[in-house]
């Protein structure tokens, strides 16, 4: 009698999970990466408040502490894009992909994968730096007698939405990984749409360009982060992150239907 033997199924997406989180937890570079985050973010938030809290204090400066207290997230931008971009692009460098596909062959089902470590575990890791630069940017602001609460009007929403917003850079950064299959390609590519791009089109004239600048990645997406509005020149927070979460998906969409027609 002949035994017919089961067909091999792909493992869950679980397992898939679980996977993703060893290979970018075990990467030398992603725990150096996440260190510069916390140190650059954190660090920055806390030098700067501390500069401007005897001005602010003082009425030199009317600015508000809210206005510093997440500056220094602006560097950890650049972590953030490169451990989204890592996470697709260090496979095709070593070859390791070939193997990710034969131990799961549901291609978007490794996506969906990649997607849940980088978005997760950057989440978390904005939201610890936003913390910490909070609490000691704020040491500097109490001492002078002008310290914010984090009960105070959108200042959790800022905390959490730095969380958020380090997820979605990662994810745009994965997405384009995707599409160029090159580490410094996708690293340099997002880095210019977020800090040079979004402010040359301030160039283009009129409506339009008042558009175009708006709904830059790097425009679009960090109203989430800080406490006081940019101004009636930016969209406002929620819009924003909808409008980068959008974008994120629409180049998700485009790297998945790549991913599915290429070779390994």
């Amino acid at each position: 009698m002949t035994e017919l033997m089961a067909a091999p199924t792909s493992p869950s997406l679980g397992r898939a999970v679980k996977a993703e989180w060893i290979k970018l937890a075990s990467i030398r570079s992603t725990w150096w990466t996440t260190l510069a985050m916390i140190v650059l973010g954190a660090g920055f938030t806390t030098i700067i408040s501390g500069v401007v809290a005897g001005d602010i204090a003082s009425g030199k400066s009317h600015d508000s502490p809210g206005e510093y207290i997440t500056q220094g997230l602006i560097f950890s931008q650049i972590s953030a894009v490169v451990i989204g971009a890592l996470v697709v692009t260090s496979e095709y460098g070593t070859g390791l992909i070939r193997a990710t596909l034969a131990a799961t062959p549901v291609r978007s089902r490794v996506l969906a994968a990649k997607a849940i470590v980088v978005s997760g575990f950057l989440f978390v890791v904005g939201t610890v730096t936003a913390f910490l630069g909070y609490f000691g940017g704020n040491g500097f602001f109490r001492s002078e007698g002008v310290g914010i609460s984090l009960g105070d009007e959108h200042i959790l929403r800022s905390m959490f939405g730095a969380g958020l917003y380090m997820a979605g850079l990662g994810l745009l950064a994965a997405a384009i990984g995707l599409l160029v299959r090159h580490t410094a390609a996708a690293i340099s590519i997002v880095l210019a749409l977020v800090f040079i791009i979004g402010q040359v089109v301030q160039l283009i004239p009129g409506t339009f360009g008042e558009w175009v600048m708006k709904l830059m990645p790097g425009n679009a997406g960090p109203g989430i982060v800080v406490p006081v509005p940019f101004g009636d020149h930016m969209l406002t927070p929620w819009t924003g992150f909808a409008v980068f979460v959008g974008e994120i998906a629409l180049l998700g969409l485009a790297g998945l239907a790549l991913f599915q027609k290429r070779d390994a």
